[in-house]
């Protein structure tokens, strides 16, 4: 269960038997169906980008989606299809915080 709390939650395509998530575009898959949950909604070609709120990474060659808490106080039920998506299918999900380089 994720704490109210947290700024950030990673979802790592790692299953919780420690076995890697397929499909490997798994990641961009899961941001691009949310990538229309962003600061000011959805703008006309938003969909071309991935939003601030919920970003696929890599993070030690593992394939990770970054979900801030923003998303779940703009849309509860676009932060629970994501937190859904990684239980459904066994994904560790940590919370975090992504340290610039």
């Amino acid at each position: 269960m994720v704490s109210t709390s947290a700024k950030e939650v990673f979802i790592q395509g790692v299953t919780k038997d420690g076995k890697a998530f397929r499909p490997s575009d798994w990641a961009e898959r899961l941001a691009g169906v949310l990538s229309q949950f962003r600061p000011g909604g959805a703008q006309p070609g938003s969909h071309l980008s991935y939003s601030p709120w919920c970003v696929p990474t890599t993070i030690n060659g593992t394939k990770v989606v970054i979900l801030h808490s923003d998303l779940r106080d703009y849309d509860v039920m676009a932060w629970d299809f994501a937190i859904n998506f990684a239980r459904d299918n066994g994904l560790q999900v940590v919370e975090a915080c992504l340290i610039p380089e």
